[in-house]
C-alpha cells in the first residue's frame, strides 16, 4: 500500500524483498468492504471483486451440529461493498505488481535483505536530506542484472545514493542505500523493529498455557454439511472450536483449535511435531458427525494468538513500522488480508516486501509522506502517524483479547452452566467484531489534521502548535452541526449523486481518488434560490481573491490530470467539488462561477466537478444530503483528507477558517 501511494505521488520509491517471487499459495486472503473501498480510490478493485468469494452470510446439544443462527456477515449499509471478500493473497499481489508496472519511479529488488540500518544525526531534522543508510545483502544466482518493475534493467540508482559493489553471477554482495525515509513492513518478527531495539508490549503466546491454531486450505471432497459455503464458527462441546472460511475456486480454510502438543525443554510447543494430518484429525473431531476429508490441500500453516502493540511507532520520524511488525493479533479479526506495504529510495525506502496486518497502517502513512517528500507539507504531519494509529491499534486488541477467549470457548451445556459460552454473548461479539473488522470503527482524534470546534490548546495530539500567547492561538474552527453524520475524524461516506452535465449517477466517492490530494466538497444547496447562489459566488470570490494559503495553482481539477503537468500543477494540494441540491432543471451549469466550473483551453470545460443530490432516471435518489446530515438549503464545506478521512467541516463564508487548516500544514509557496 505504502508503494502504491509513492507510485501514484510520482515518487522515487525501492521495494526490497528477500524473497525471490510472490507467494504462491495460503498466508492472507480476507479483503474487508473499507479496504475494497480503498482498493477502488486507487481502481484496482475490479478484478479482486469479480475473482473473489463473496462472504455475504454467517450461519449461527445431542451430539450433532445444531445451527444456532445466520446473520449478514457485515452491517447491511454500513458501504457501497455489500460483503467483504476472499481471494488468495498471490492474486492480490498480482494485481498490485501490475499497477506497479505503469510506475517509472518505482523499482523492486529481490532476493535481497537489510543487514544494517542507520540515521545520520546530524541530517535527521533536515527533512530534504537522505538521513537513513540500509546496507542491503543480495545472493545471485544466475544472472546479475536488477529489473525495475516497469520491465527495463535497472543500471544505478541516483548518483551519490547507492554505492554498488562488483556483481559476478552466484556472488553474495552488498549494496549501500541513501533514503530519506524507509517503512518496515518485516512482519511480526520485523527486523527492522529489533534494529531500532523497540518492543512488542502485550500478551506472549509461545507458552504451553496459550491457544495453538491450525490452518488448512483445501478442496474438500466428503462433507454433508450445508454451510460449507458461508463463514462458519462451529463450537463442539469437548473437542474445542473451528472456523470455516469459503474461498475462490472451491476451496475452503479452516482455523482450528489444537488441543494436544508436543512441549519442547524450554516450555514452548514444538511446531515440528505439528503436520497437516494434525490438523485434519482435530478438526474430523469438532465436526461429528459429519465427514470431512479432501485430496487437494493448497497450503497449511499452525500459530499462536497473541496480541501485542510496538512501544514506538517510528524512530525520529524517519524510520517507521507498520502492519505485523507494529501490532499483531488473531487472524479470526479479519484483519489478515493484506498484500506487503512498503518503500522508497531518494524519497523514501522500504526494508522489505511482506505481508502485513492491514492496509490502513500505509494509507494513513503513505499520503503524508509523499506529501513531504514533494515539499508542499511540513513535517510535523508525520507525527500524526503514531498518535493516530497507536489508539486504534489499541481498541483492536483490547477486543481481540476477548473475541479470542469467546471464540475459543465451549458452549453452555444448559442454563446453569457457569463456565460455557452462550451463543447469544457470542453473536453480540460478533457484531461488535464487525465494525474492527470491516475498518469502519476508525476515529481519528483531533490534530493538526483533523480540526475540531473546541477551544485552542497548544498540542493538539501530540504535535507541537507553538507556545500560547495571551491571545487565543489562531486555529481552525470545525462545526460538526452542519454535517451531524459526517463526523469528524472518521472515513468520509458515500451516496450516489447525478452529474449535473449528463445525469449520470454515480458514488460521490468515485470521484474522490486516492491521488495524494485533499477534497474541498462544496455542498452547495439550493442554488436554485437567488440568495443562496450569492452565498456560493461569495464563497468562490473569496477563495479566487483573499486566499494566500490555497492560491488557485494549488487547486487541481480532475481533467488536467490526464495531460502532463506543469510545475504549477504539481503543486497542487486539493480538489474542489460542488454538490448542490436543487432541481437540475431549475440551474444550468454556465450558472456557477469558473472556479467551479473550470475552462482549460486544451481540455475545455471540466464536466465532471458539479454534482446534484437529486432524483436519477434509473438508480432512485442517493439523498446524499440526508445521508451527511446537511441542510439541503444552505448546505456546507466538508474538507476530506488524502486517505478519505473528515478533516474540517465549516459554512460557505468560512474561508478564512479553511485556511487557517492548510497554513498549519502546508509549506509555503
Amino acid at each position: 500500500m505504502a508503494a502504491l501511494w509513492m507510485a501514484r505521488c510520482g515518487i522515487k520509491t525501492l521495494v526490497v524483498d528477500k524473497r525471490d517471487a510472490k507467494v504462491r499459495a495460503g498466508h492472507a486472503d480476507g479483503i474487508q468492504c473499507r479496504t475494497l473501498e480503498i482498493l477502488e480510490s486507487f481502481d484496482l478493485v475490479d478484478r479482486i471483486w469479480k475473482e473473489s468469494c463473496h462472504m455475504a452470510e454467517n450461519p449461527g446439544s445431542d451430539g450433532l451440529i445444531h445451527r444456532s443462527s445466520r446473520m449478514s456477515n457485515t452491517i447491511p449499509g454500513l458501504s457501497r461493498f455489500p460483503c467483504g471478500v476472499l481471494l488468495a493473497q498471490h492474486r492480490i499481489e498480482d494485481i498490485f505488481l501490475k499497477e506497479f508496472h505503469k510506475s517509472s519511479t518505482l523499482e523492486i529488488r529481490r532476493n535481497m535483505e537489510p543487514t544494517s540500518i542507520q540515521m545520520n544525526s546530524k541530517k535527521i531534522h533536515n527533512h530534504d536530506a537522505h538521513a537513513v543508510t540500509v546496507e542491503l545483502r543480495r545472493t545471485v544466482e544466475g544472472q546479475s542484472e536488477l529489473v525495475m518493475s516497469n520491465g527495463n534493467k535497472a543500471s544505478t540508482w541516483q548518483s551519490g545514493e547507492t554505492q554498488h559493489a562488483h556483481v559476478d553471477q552466484s556472488e553474495t554482495y552488498y549494496e549501500n542505500v541513501r533514503a530519506r525515509y524507509v517503512i518496515g513492513c518485516d512482519g511480526a518478527h520485523s527486523w527492522t523493529r529489533a534494529q531500532l531495539g523497540f518492543s512488542m508490549q502485550g500478551e506472549q503466546t509461545e507458552y504451553v498455557d496459550e491457544i495453538r491454531l491450525g490452518q488448512q486450505q483445501m478442496i474438500l471432497t466428503a462433507i454433508l454439511l450445508a454451510d460449507i459455503r458461508s463463514r462458519c464458527a462451529i463450537h463442539s462441546a469437548e473437542s474445542g472450536t473451528i472456523m470455516i472460511i469459503p474461498r475462490e475456486d472451491g476451496l475452503v480454510r479452516i482455523y482450528c483449535q489444537l488441543s494436544t502438543m508436543v512441549i519442547s525443554n524450554d516450555g514452548r510447543f514444538d511446531r515440528s511435531s505439528i503436520t497437516p494430518e494434525t490438523i485434519l484429525k482435530a478438526a474430523q473431531m469438532i465436526m461429528k458427525p459429519y465427514k470431512l476429508e479432501y485430496r487437494h490441500r493448497d497450503w497449511w500453516t499452525v500459530y499462536q494468538i497473541g496480541q501485542r502493540v510496538g512501544n514506538h511507532f517510528s524512530a525520529e520520524d524517519r524510520i517507521f513500522l507498520a502492519g505485523d511488525a507494529i501490532h499483531t493479533h488473531s487472524p479470526k479479526a479479519g484483519q489478515g488480508m493484506n498484500v506487503s506495504i512498503q518503500g522508497t529510495g531518494s524519497g523514501y525506502f522500504s526494508v522489505q516486501y511482506f505481508n502485513s496486518l492491514d492496509p490502513a497502517d500505509t494509507y494513513n502513512l503513505g499520503w503524508k509522506i509523499a506529501m513531504v517528500v514533494k515539499g508542499l507539507a511540513e513535517p510535523s504531519i508525520l507525527k500524526t502517524y503514531e498518535t493516530e494509529r497507536r489508539g486504534i491499534a489499541q481498541e483492536l486488541i483490547t477486543f481481540d483479547q476477548e473475541y479470542s477467549r469467546l471464540w475459543s470457548s465451549r458452549p453452555k451445556k444448559d442454563t446453569q452452566d457457569q463456565e460455557g459460552l452462550s451463543m447469544v454473548e457470542f453473536e453480540r461479539a460478533f457484531l461488535q467484531q464487525q465494525l474492527f473488522s470491516s475498518g469502519f470503527g476508525v476515529h481519528y482524534s483531533p490534530s493538526i489534521l483533523t480540526a475540531t470546534s473546541s477551544s485552542s490548546t497548544s498540542e493538539i495530539n501530540g504535535c507541537s502548535q507553538g507556545a500560547t500567547t495571551s491571545n487565543e492561538i489562531d486555529e481552525p474552527n470545525s462545526k460538526q452541526h452542519l454535517a451531524t453524520t459526517t463526523i469528524l475524524g472518521q472515513r468520509f461516506p458515500s451516496f450516489k449523486v447525478i452529474n449535473h452535465s449528463d445525469a449520470r449517477s454515480w458514488h460521490l466517492a468515485h470521484w474522490l481518488p486516492s491521488d495524494g490530494l485533499f477534497h474541498i466538497l462544496l455542498f452547495a444547496g439550493d442554488v436554485s434560490k437567488h440568495e443562496q447562489m450569492n452565498r456560493v459566488r461569495d464563497f468562490a470570490t473569496a477563495m479566487t481573491n483573499r486566499s494566500h494559503v490555497l492560491p488557485l495553482q494549488r487547486l487541481q481539477h480532475l481533467h488536467r490530470s490526464r495531460r502532463p503537468q506543469s510545475s504549477e500543477e504539481q503543486a497542487a494540494v486539493a480538489r474542489l467539488l460542488t454538490i448542490h441540491s436543487a432541481p437540475r432543471q431549475a440551474v444550468e451549469i454556465h450558472d456557477f462561477p469558473p472556479l467551479l466550473f473550470p475552462y482549460d483551453e486544451e481540455l475545455g470545460y471540466d464536466y465532471n466537478c458539479i454534482f446534484v443530490d437529486g432524483e436519477s432516471y434509473y438508480e432512485g435518489h442517493g439523498r446524499a444530503y440526508e445521508g451527511y446530515g446537511i441542510d439541503a438549503v444552505r448546505g456546507c464545506v466538508v474538507l476530506v483528507r488524502p486517505d478519505q478521512h473528515v478533516a474540517w467541516v465549516g459554512e460557505l463564508e468560512d474561508v478564512q477558517s479553511l485556511e487557517r487548516y492548510f497554513a498549519g500544514i502546508l509549506v509555503e509557496l
